[in-house]
């Protein structure tokens, strides 16, 4: 994928009521969010995009997520750390049904601090964070079904 297309795609995201748009081409896989109050994207987003190509060669699928909260500063996608699943189970973002869940985009974590459980033969399971940062992406919803190994948040 090159530039030019990045960049209508962020036209486009930006120029329209969309709050998000996701593209996957080969191994590529692009996703940009924005949230409901802004209406434009800030150019200081698009001159932190890379001026070279992306690359088709790299083995694992490339998964990125834009918020306008973080647009404004340069991200180093190749810096996440990614939370994987332990087990196969049920996530759960919150303690209960009426509890706000444990952390949102955004939120800073420390070392230890749960960010969900996992329900595994009707037991809960506390997944918690491995290391110090900022919540970059929840990559799956309360209640889905969760894989060993599946990633269920990014860390940056």
């Amino acid at each position: 994928m090159d530039i030019k297309k990045l960049k209508q795609l962020v036209h486009l995201l930006q120029s329209s009521d969309l709050t998000a748009l996701e593209l996957c081409e080969g191994d590529t896989r692009i996703r940009m969010e924005r949230n409901g109050q802004a209406s434009t994207l800030p150019k200081a987003a698009l001159s932190a995009l890379p001026s070279q190509p992306l690359s088709q060669s790299s083995p694992e699928p490339m998964e990125a997520s834009l918020s306008l909260e973080q647009a404004g500063q340069a991200v180093d996608f190749n810096r996440l750390t990614e939370v994987k699943s332990p087990m196969v189970g049920v996530f759960y973002a919150a303690p209960s049904p009426d509890a706000g869940p444990y952390v949102r985009r955004g939120d800073k974590v420390k070392k230890g601090d749960v960010l969900c459980v996992i329900e595994a033969m009707k037991l809960l399971n506390e997944i918690v964070a491995e290391t110090d940062g900022e919540i970059a992406d929840i990559c799956v919803q309360n209640g889905q079904v969760v894989e060993f190994s599946q990633t269920l948040f990014k860390l940056f």
